[in-house]
């Protein structure tokens, strides 16, 4: 049985949801921290998850690109889903063996999603956007199951549309 969105953001925010002090990769601070990996672990949420994800991509898509390393996880359970071929893009190239930023296949000429858990400002998704078309692929969408962002503005100036599951205000204590 498919959750509602509703009950499915209240189990998202139990599996998630953590109070401290935490550096986020933007440089920011922050008194909470969405660990993704409660999502990632478990089968039946990610199974959840991806229900509810799988409808927002983009009808363009030709691929997949999950970005390193809570978005592969993600790519691949799509791809199960939607049947589209998916990519798994580093953060940076191994300086041995094949040597890519982008791993899987070719993405000349295609139309890729990026595929990311948790944005706050977009940093990692533009820089992989850019990387990614350098390598000729068309990139201009970008999802995301948690948008704790206040706006996606850095996105938008990259042409990058932003496409999420949950934000902030939909994550609340159960």
């Amino acid at each position: 049985m498919i959750l509602s969105k509703a009950d499915l953001a209240k189990k998202v925010f139990k599996a998630c949801y953590l109070q401290g002090d935490f550096l986020l990769r933007s440089g920011l601070r922050s008194k909470e921290y969405f660990d993704k990996y409660g999502i990632e672990s478990d089968p039946e949420l990610l199974s959840q998850v991806i229900e509810r994800l799988a409808p927002l991509i983009p009808k363009e898509t030709e691929i997949l690109a999950g970005l390193e390393m809570g978005g592969i996880p993600l790519s691949t359970a799509l791809s199960l889903k939607s049947k589209l071929p998916s990519r798994f893009v580093r953060k940076k190239a191994k300086n041995y063996g094949a040597m890519r930023i982008c791993e899987g296949g070719d993405v000349k000429g295609k139309k890729l999603c990026l595929i990311e858990d948790v944005i706050t400002t977009g940093g990692q998704a533009i820089e992989s956007a850019k990387e990614l078309r350098a390598l000729g692929a068309i990139v201009s969408n970008v999802m995301c199951v948690i948008f704790r962002g206040e706006n996606s503005k850095a996105l938008e100036k990259e042409k990058l549309q932003l496409t999420y599951l949950f934000n902030r205000e939909d994550l609340t204590s159960p």
